[in-house]
């Protein structure tokens, strides 16, 4: 099994942006990238797997500095879970696409998932990921 923690605020993928000179990512977007890749080199030293895998992933977004203490403690015991931004699904692609060719060969083999969001005074990504013996 191999676990990867991203420190720090999730960031969505966003939409490619297209001009006349090409296609590409956002800033926002291609640093957080860049941030993953660095703690995925750092977390993982083997080679990337080749056959399909199982990713977990835990989103952990900041609790808002508004709102009453009662709030505040619902919020970080799981009570109240962030629906907002980013989507899930954003956080996954982003997070997913910057491992591949360093934990995975290609972010197709993923075959399984369970991806969850919860507020934490102690923003981060954890990942999980377990090669899917065939």
């Amino acid at each position: 099994m191999i676990h990867i923690t991203i420190p720090g605020e999730p960031i969505g993928q966003a939409r490619p942006r297209v001009t006349r000179w090409g296609t590409y990512d956002p800033p926002k977007s291609k640093a957080y990238k860049n941030l993953v890749k660095r703690y995925a080199l750092h977390d993982y030293s083997g080679e990337p797997l080749t056959k399909p895998v199982f990713v977990g992933m835990r989103i952990y977004r900041p609790i808002q500095k508004s709102g009453s203490k009662k709030l505040h403690a619902q919020k970080e015991s799981g009570a109240i879970r962030p629906a907002v931004k980013p989507d899930i699904d954003n956080v996954f692609k982003a997070v997913t696409d910057a491992m591949t060719g360093i934990v995975w060969v290609d972010d197709n083999q993923i075959v399984e998932t369970r991806i969850s969001k919860f507020y934490s005074t102690d923003p981060r990504v954890e990942v999980e990921i377990k090669e899917i013996k065939s």
